[in-house]
C-alpha cells in the first residue's frame, strides 16, 4: 500500500488528474476526400469522358485520356506537372505521373491539330481517340477538380498548357461537379 503523505504520490496523482492526454489521442487529420472516395470519382470522370467523346467502354477512355495526359505532360518540366498532378483526384493523379519520364526535357507546344494527332499515336494500335478527346478530356478535369486550386496552378504554366484545358461552355452550370 503507497504512503498517501509522501511528496512522491502526490506528484503521480496531480500527474495522472483528468484530462490527461495520451499520445494515441492525439487529433489526426482526416484521409482525404479523393482517397476515401477513389472510385466514386473516378467512375464519375470515365462516365463524363466517355460521354463527351462518345466512346463504347472504359478502355477506350481510358487510353484516350491517358493519350491526352502524355501529350500534355511532355511540355512540362517535372515540378510543372507534379503541380498538376497534386491538384487532381487520386486516380487522375496516378494516370497522370504513370510511366513518366521526368528526366526528359520539355517539348515546346505546338498548334492544336498536331496535339490531337500526337494523342493519337499513344498505343496506336489501341487507340480509338476522337478528335475532341483534349476538350472532352479538360471539360471532364474542370468537373472534378476544385476550380480555384485548378486555375492556381494553370496560372504558374505558359499561356499555351493554360489554352490546352480551356473549356468553351454556354452555361458555366455545366462545369459544375458531379459528386458533392
Amino acid at each position: 500500500m503507497p504512503n498517501t503523505g509522501s511528496a512522491d504520490f502526490a506528484a503521480i496523482q496531480e500527474v495522472m488528474k483528468w484530462p490527461w492526454k495520451p499520445m494515441w489521442r492525439v487529433p489526426t487529420m482526416p484521409m482525404p476526400w479523393t482517397y476515401r472516395h477513389a472510385s466514386r470519382e473516378w467512375r464519375a470522370f470515365l462516365d463524363d469522358v466517355k460521354e463527351r467523346m462518345s466512346l463504347a467502354s472504359d478502355n477506350m477512355a481510358y487510353t484516350a485520356v491517358d493519350a491526352v495526359f502524355q501529350t500534355f505532360r511532355r511540355r512540362l518540366t517535372a515540378q510543372q506537372g507534379l503541380n498538376v498532378a497534386g491538384v487532381l483526384p487520386s486516380v487522375l493523379r496516378a494516370t497522370f505521373v504513370n510511366g513518366w519520364d521526368v528526366t526528359a526535357l520539355p517539348v515546346p507546344f505546338s498548334e492544336r491539330s498536331a496535339l490531337i494527332a500526337e494523342t493519337k499515336q499513344v498505343r496506336v494500335h489501341h487507340n480509338l481517340t476522337p478528335d475532341n478527346a483534349i476538350e472532352a478530356t479538360a471539360w471532364a478535369i474542370r468537373r472534378c477538380t476544385n476550380k480555384t486550386d485548378f486555375e492556381r496552378v494553370l496560372k504558374q504554366l505558359p499561356d499555351e498548357a493554360v489554352a490546352f484545358w480551356h473549356v468553351d461552355v454556354d452555361d458555366r452550370a455545366e462545369l459544375e461537379p458531379r459528386i458533392v
